[in-house]
């Protein structure tokens, strides 16, 4: 028996697969519990609808997101932090920091998904990663300059 998954279920897929099943378990179990639809023809033509739907929005979102992406590596992430002599600043530059010169450059951003696994806590060039939608990802150079202090 086909059935239309309407949630993940573990060893069996995902939502919106097609599976084939043994009819005891979609009568007694999937259709029951509202984990899946019995695959008729109607049901069949609505998913097709809905996965075209789906990939019209996440190529809108992909398409966003790389404008974004460009305007993000145009940008200039530029600090001047107090440092020692062996290069090794005073204080760090956190991802608050970059995120606050980002939104400067008047780019509406997550802080969240900057990407810095620690904060830049040295003099010089660094990428930082930012995790846009759609799996989309900008790299934005940050240069960290000694301070005149």
């Amino acid at each position: 028996m086909n059935v239309i998954l309407k949630e993940n279920v573990d060893g069996l897929g995902v939502i919106g697969d097609l599976v084939t099943v043994k009819p005891g378990y979609a009568r007694n179990y999937l259709v029951p519990k509202g984990l899946a639809l019995v695959a008729n023809e109607s049901n069949v033509k609505e998913l097709d609808h809905q996965k075209r739907q789906l990939g019209r929005k996440l190529e809108k979102a992909r398409t966003d997101a790389e404008g974004v992406k460009a305007r993000i590596e145009k940008v200039s992430c530029e600090f001047a932090q107090r440092a020692g002599e062996d290069g090794k600043l005073f204080g760090s530059v956190t991802s608050m920091d970059i995120g606050e010169k980002i939104q400067a450059a008047g780019i509406e951003l997550d802080r969240k998904k900057i990407q810095l696994a620690e904060p830049i806590k040295s003099l010089g060039e660094h990428v930082v990663n930012i995790k846009l939608d759609a799996g989309v990802i900008a790299e934005l150079k940050v240069v960290v300059t000694a301070s005149e202090e």
